[in-house]
């Protein structure tokens, strides 16, 4: 089905809502707006409210003959990520063109994250910061991640060492949906996993592990995007 989003006014437009700080530095003209509280907003024939990322209500403006929509709360309605760039001032909707690595911003506390050359090493490249849970014991292996509903896609590498992966899954862990399930076999090498996780704000990737096998994810060409 396609998307649809309906607008009971004349003309729509979409704004991103900014600090004070962003806003000072912007090339701004001055106008007389209005809040527009009468205004209905409707994705696929549903209602929906409108909000801020604090949950607050957020009413759209009207202007000259046109309505501006938060661009946020319109994203977060479609399931599209969106973004803020302040230093080219410029707003990210859905798939960035240019991806950011995991290594960037992995929080994860584990002993399994590692920059040691002796572990960060598969079939002969040196891929400098990994997690890699080769603890060689049946169980599961996992971590969290971070993306607080800011990109499109998670596109992950993973090689399993030792023994195949039988289950490998991405869950939203705020939901529990499972976003991806998959296995992943010793012969596959690193195996490129996608995943849509549009509007996603924190991600819990998990593998069961038996007996002598681990899990390799090199975090510098693992990336969000």
């Amino acid at each position: 089905m396609k998307k649809k989003l309906a607008v009971t006014a004349i003309g729509a437009a979409m704004v991103l809502s900014m600090g004070t700080g962003v806003l000072a530095g912007a090339n701004l003209q001055e106008i007389k707006a209005y809040l527009n509280g009468s205004i209905t907003v409707k994705y696929n024939g549903s209602p929906v409210q409108l909000q801020d990322e604090q949950g607050a209500v957020v009413l759209p403006i009207t202007y000259d003959g046109n309505t501006y929509l938060p661009v946020r709360s319109i994203a977060k309605t479609l399931n599209v990520a969106v973004n803020y760039d302040g230093a080219t001032n410029t707003v990210l909707l859905g798939e960035q063109n240019e991806g950011v690595a995991l290594a960037k911003n992995f929080s994860n506390s584990s002993s399994y994250h590692t920059k040691d050359p002796d572990l960060t090493t598969y079939k002969g490249k040196d891929y400098k910061d990994v997690y890699f849970d080769n603890a060689k014991s049946s169980r599961g292996s996992s971590f969290m991640l971070y993306p607080k509903g800011k990109y499109q896609k998670l596109v992950l590498q993973v090689a399993a060492t030792g023994n195949d992966i039988e289950r490998f899954f991405v869950q939203d862990s705020k939901t529990d949906t499972k976003l991806k399930t998959t296995t992943i076999a010793v012969d596959e090498g690193l195996k490129t996993i996608e995943v849509d996780i549009a509007g996603v704000e924190e991600i819990f990737v998990h593998a069961d592990i038996e007996g002598d096998g681990g899990m390799f994810v090199p975090l510098t060409t693992s990336y969000f995007k």
